[in-house]
């Protein structure tokens, strides 16, 4: 018999020294493309199956290296069957210091992006009947997440619910969509496909779409969504030989650009009780953006340029007695000034809005905190030191702490032995970067508000269900806190 176990592993004695469950926030599963085509069989029949498998893997690009030899191997053979066989995955948890994990794709992060119509969503709905079957008989200890396409909020919400009526809990969305540059696709459809336009689904989408009722229908349906696309195959990562060039910062990027897309819509704005999740890009970027946030609205916020840069309040005298004074060259002599007082950057006449923050209902810093920080999760892996950042209260605007999730990555090229994923994130503990109760949000507290928050039921039947029914309900005994210090 081969040993599946790990004994005694480094990730199961941190486990054994917690009095809390662990929760894995993003855990991924390797679709075997056998499995995966006998469900597009199912809901795109023979043809659909013979059209995929001559085009070879979704998003496959050969101006683009994607991932390659990205699979566990070798002694780490067992970590590659686990994260193919769910039974055999809900039973390593163990020697990973895990008790339950949401599981998400690693074949639909491309299949979003098909551009094709009916091959994105047969695709979809073929993985999430594959996930829902495969999952079924260890929903105690795991639960996959749907893959949801986005290019139109018709073809997202009648996924969404196709996945609810399977018995997911959660989507995984892209907040982007890569079309073709329409100008050229309309001219010649073949060259089209050789260009790309890349839009947010917030943030002005394409066509004018409306995604409103999309946003409506995941809170009524309790399906948190969470972010998970990066930016390869875009213009700055698009090098058709290094993988690692174009893989660096790619999920930072997507996500940020995701997050931003949504205060400045104005849909956390609408959508108060939405949350989202932002997985394997890590913490660093979102403290960079919420800390940008606040120092970007003190001086571009509507009163301030209104009182300090509006250019019908210069004045006049004093720049042309500093030219007067300092203008030591012909160019810079006061008359030449008076024939073109306006810089290109300060036009007197503005005819797009002037309110950058108009559509986001932000009037004050504090908005800013209180529309990112009790909504926005971080999905974080274990090596990630700039995980420490989302706890550091002495950086962050109001010293607030930023929800980062305990995100293993199991299943992809960056762990390629599961027993060592918790310890490596413990690490942070030892290395003094965060506290042992920053810990347990990291590792439990915040996947599971998270996921409860949006539906109370999500952990229900689960081996974690007492504990975060219990952190709950104490949450809610506790008395009345701002969300963040004032």
């Amino acid at each position: 018999m081969r040993k599946i176990h790990t004994l005694n592993s480094k990730s199961a004695a941190v486990k054994k020294r917690l009095d809390y469950p662990v929760i894995d926030a993003d855990a991924h599963v390797l679709e075997g493309e056998w499995a995966v085509l006998d469900f597009v069989k199912q809901v795109g029949g023979a043809n659909m199956v013979k059209k995929l498998e001559k085009q070879g893997r979704p998003g496959y690009n050969q101006q683009h290296r994607s991932m390659f030899w990205a699979a566990p191997s070798g002694k780490y053979t067992i970590d590659r069957a686990t994260c193919m066989l769910p039974k055999l995955y809900a039973e390593r948890l163990e020697d990973a210091g895990i008790d339950y994990a949401i599981v998400y794709t690693t074949y639909g992060i491309s299949a979003n992006q098909i551009r094709d119509d009916e091959e994105r969503q047969v695709m979809a709905r073929s993985l999430n009947m594959l996930y829902a079957d495969m999952f079924k008989d260890v929903s105690d200890r795991m639960t996959p997440s749907a893959v949801v396409p986005t290019w139109t909020p018709e073809e997202a919400i009648a996924e969404l619910e196709f996945a609810h009526s399977l018995g997911l809990k959660t989507v995984t969305i892209s907040g982007e969509v890569r079309d073709a540059v329409p100008e050229v696709a309309k001219v010649d459809p073949k060259l089209g496909e050789k260009t790309q336009r890349v839009t947010s689904i917030c943030m002005e989408p394409r066509n004018g779409y409306n995604y409103d009722p999309f946003w409506q229908r995941i809170i009524d349906l309790g399906m948190l969504p969470a972010g998970h696309a990066g930016s390869q195959k875009t213009a700055r990562r698009q090098s058709p030989n290094c993988y690692s060039f174009n893989r660096l910062g790619t999920f930072s990027v997507g996500n940020e650009f995701f997050a931003r897309s949504l205060i400045f819509s104005g849909v956390c704005h609408r959508f108060p009780q939405l949350k989202v999740a932002f997985l394997e890009g890590g913490a660093g970027w979102a403290a960079q953006l919420y800390n940008d946030l606040m120092e970007i609205y003190e001086k571009r916020n509507i009163d301030w340029i209104y009182e300090h840069q509006d250019p019908s309040k210069l004045d006049v005298e004093l720049m042309e007695e500093m030219f007067d004074r300092y203008g030591h060259r012909d160019y810079l002599k006061k008359e030449r000034w008076r024939e073109s007082p306006d810089l290109p950057q300060s036009q007197k006449v503005e005819t797009r809005p002037m309110n950058d923050w108009e559509a986001s209902g932000i009037t004050s810093k504090k908005d800013i905190r209180d529309q990112f920080v009790p909504n926005f999760y971080f999905g974080a892996e274990a090596d990630d030191i700039m995980t420490a950042v989302a706890f550091n209260d002495k950086l962050n605007h109001f010293g607030v702490k930023l929800k980062a999730i305990f995100s293993s990555d199991i299943g992809h090229w960056d762990v390629p032995d599961l027993s060592k994923v918790l310890h490596e994130a413990w690490e942070m503990v030892e290395k003094e970067l965060i506290t042992e109760e920053d810990f347990r949000m990291f590792a439990f507290e915040n996947t599971a508000e998270m996921h409860y928050s949006m539906n109370p039921n999500f952990y229900k039947g689960t081996t974690v269900e007492g504990a975060v029914d219990k952190l709950m309900a104490d949450r809610k005994k506790a008395k009345p806190v701002s969300s963040a210090a004032e």
